[in-house]
């Protein structure tokens, strides 16, 4: 006759059941610890108090100061359905507390009427630098820099839209 070879598993299983059971009751028969509830316990924080905040502008910093916030007001209308519209992000900027007479934009649209690939908008910094943005299809992201002015205190080359509403 043979025998079936008996398992392990089962007695490794009863032992530790055995372990954590007399764990158990000598850890009631010791002294606890003592637990205090401290009026005065901080409570967690809460998920919003821990998100960074959100970059402000700086009328009195550089245009280096600036660039947080003028990226970050970029990037929130480049995650909206208005991506492609200069006006979107004039309007965003404008709303942040840049000043309008500063800014210049590209048409939305090509001389055919085809969305632009590729939208330019500025923001004139001072005497001397310019904070630029790019985004569009062709650029797949939101693209900003701190440059030097051009000529005539001018931020972008070419013929750009009039920020006329």
């Amino acid at each position: 006759m043979l025998r079936r070879p008996v398992s392990a598993a089962p007695r490794t299983a009863a032992s530790l059941v055995a372990l954590a059971a007399a764990l158990l009751a000598l850890s009631a028969c010791g002294p606890g610890p003592e637990v205090s509830v401290s009026p005065s316990a901080e409570a967690p924080p809460s998920p919003d108090s821990t998100a960074p905040a959100a970059p402000e502008l700086l009328p009195d910093g550089t245009a280096e100061d600036n660039l947080p916030v003028f990226t970050s007001v970029s990037e929130s209308v480049w995650a909206t359905d208005q991506r492609g519209v200069g006006r979107a992000y004039i309007d965003a900027l404008i709303a942040a507390g840049f000043d309008r007479a500063d800014m210049q934009v590209t048409q939305d649209v090509s001389t055919v009427g085809n969305t632009a690939e590729s939208l330019l908008f500025s923001v004139r910094w001072g005497d001397d630098e310019c904070l630029v943005g790019q985004v569009g299809p062709s650029i797949g992201q939101v693209v900003t820099a701190v440059m030097p002015q051009l000529a005539e205190g001018r931020c972008l080359v070419g013929t750009t839209r009039p920020i006329d509403w």
